[in-house]
């Protein structure tokens, strides 16, 4: 049954063991202080967490480096404080996916040690080598002006070693059946463990063919295929949810022509062209990376998201669309990452403008897909730019206006909250934001309720409907599921706009306004006119029980 796919109208949270909440006052965040915040989160509507790396670690990627698949970093406290943890979310409803690292390893990891020691280990082959320095060894390089080379001498080794990243992640050689085995061990011990899934990172270059020499690498889509069948033999509901930023024609070899590999996938696609339509009320190439990534498997599902704990990338678009969406939110240089993203959280690039914020949410939750969500944007964050690179968007979660937000009781948490007299923790935060009927958090816990309670966006058909205007910057979408129809409309300009929609279009004459007493029913031409506010939107569905007759 359709309905058994959880995933499809879960609302997904994504936070950082290390900056959510610290238990012990080290100012580190722990996995004591994350069950002590469960609550919180089922409060708000969330029904599956996505816990970045915090396995052991020298934390040179923010633990994207891992030196122990096996563990927990002693940090963020023991495996015994995690089972806890996991118990408490399964007690709350809640979900767990856990990042999945395996495209390479921390240069301190066991099985690298032991591999640049003697070329006749068994683990010398877990790794991709050349003896003499390859030709295209600057070649593919993911962070530019900050990363140099893909390739590395290990002076132990007498050896380059390949690395898609920085030089502390050596490469995997996934071509090599036994790190295929150790992968689906490490999957096997997690669920074991209670999670419901993985978040599968950068998944192009796990799965792409490895070595000096390479033009044209292949890609093995055979090992998502196999990684997929281990994780369904082990626990049948559980997910794979990858990290691909490919184009849409390439979207259906990861999930699979039967629905056979990855189950979902963040829409990169939709994500640049939403900034886009943010940035210039244009609409339209959205409307055309909605198009393109309508097809998938019946049971895949894509994940869409505004901000990441990665920069925003915008790689994908034009260089005049970048230059657009970069005037709009990153005017600064420091404001921007690798010449293709922009490394700031969501309210600081919307000026922090209420009626803006609410729009981008309001497009989040109605997009087709699952939505998922940064932490700390339910509250309206702020970044801290003096803080190198992503750093600037990982700050700690604000709690309260007590010292460091709430986050510890310690004297110096592991990295400085925000402090500034717009996006300060005496402000902008969870307490203060409770206590507040008009809030940020509480209108998206609002928000998040009546989208759990939309399934025609997570399950339905769509399509754009003729009464919007996109050249005018209004997009109006309708959704169909089970015998019910949900339209929405999103005004992307800073003037009002009137949608005038066919009944017929619609799905009934009568409009019932999800979010707020305006319901519309057609005139006698069998028309409807809906009034937009400037960043305005609507949810509204067909037919139901004519509310203004209960309200009058």
């Amino acid at each position: 049954m359709i309905d058994d796919l959880w995933y499809k109208n879960a609302i997904i949270y994504c936070l950082d063991v290390e900056t959510y909440v610290d238990a012990n006052g080290d100012g580190v965040g722990d996995f004591a202080g994350l069950t002590q915040r469960l609550a919180y989160l089922a409060g708000i509507g969330v029904t599956c967490v996505w816990l970045q790396p915090f396995y052991p670690s020298p934390n040179k990627d923010n633990g994207y480096d891992v030196a122990d698949y096996y563990g927990v970093h002693p940090k963020h406290g023991t495996l015994g404080e995690y089972v806890e943890f996991m118990n408490v979310a399964h007690q709350l409803g809640v979900r767990v996916i856990v990042d999945l690292v395996v495209n390479h390893t921390s240069d301190r990891h066991p099985w690298f040690r032991a591999a640049r020691k003697d070329p006749k280990s068994p683990y010398r082959d877990w790794y991709v080598w050349s003896k003499a320095r390859p030709k295209g060894y600057r070649d593919g390089i993911v962070f530019p002006g900050v990363q140099t080379a893909t390739w590395t001498r290990d002076p132990v080794a007498g050896a380059y070693y390949f690395h898609r990243f920085y030089d502390c992640q050596p490469d995997l050689n996934t071509a090599n059946p036994a790190v295929r085995r150790e992968i689906l061990r490490v999957m096997g011990f997690w669920l074991e463990l209670g999670v419901s899934g993985f978040r599968m990172d950068a998944v192009p270059f796990l799965i792409s063919e490895k070595g000096a020499g390479l033009t044209r690498p292949k890609q093995d889509f055979e090992l998502l295929h196999q990684m997929r069948d281990f994780l369904q033999w082990r626990r049948r509901d559980a997910i794979l949810l990858a990290e691909a930023n490919v184009p849409p024609k390439q979207s259906m070899d990861y999930f699979g022509p039967d629905g056979d590999r990855i189950q979902m996938l963040l829409n990169f696609p939709v994500n640049q062209r939403l900034w886009y339509a943010l940035a210039t009320a244009d609409p339209r190439p959205l409307v055309r990376a909605l198009e393109e990534t309508r097809d998938r498997p019946p049971n895949a599902q894509w994940c869409n998201f505004l901000r990441s704990h990665d920069e925003q990338d915008l790689g994908r678009l034009t260089d005049a669309q970048r230059r657009r969406v970069f005037d709009a939110f990153a005017p600064s240089p420091d404001m921007q990452l690798y010449q293709r993203g922009i490394r700031r959280r969501l309210a600081p690039m919307l000026d922090n403008d209420r009626r803006r914020i609410e729009l981008a949410y309001s497009l989040l939750f109605t997009l087709p897909g699952t939505p998922m969500l940064q932490y700390g944007d339910e509250i309206g964050m702020g970044d801290d730019l003096s803080l190198p690179e992503r750093e600037c968007a990982r700050t700690p979660m604000q709690w309260s206006a007590r010292p460091h937000g709430g986050f510890t009781a310690g004297r110096r948490p592991v990295r400085p909250v925000i402090d500034d007299q717009v996006y300060g923790y005496q402000t902008v935060n969870v307490e203060a934001q409770r206590r507040d009927p008009q809030s940020l958090l509480n209108w998206v816990e609002r928000k998040i309720r009546m989208r759990r309670e939309c399934p025609e966006i997570s399950w339905g058909d769509w399509r754009i409907l003729p009464g919007g205007d996109e050249a005018a910057g209004v997009l109006v979408m309708r959704y169909e599921y089970d015998g019910r129809t949900l339209v929405t409309a999103h005004n992307f300009t800073g003037e009002p706009r009137v949608v005038c929609l066919d009944a017929a279009d619609a799905g009934g004459r009568l409009l019932v306004d999800l979010l707020a007493a305006h319901d519309s029913r057609a005139d006698g031409a069998g028309r409807h006119t809906v009034e937009l506010p400037p960043y305005g939107y609507r949810w509204l569905r067909a037919g139901g029980i004519d509310l203004t007759v209960l309200r009058g």
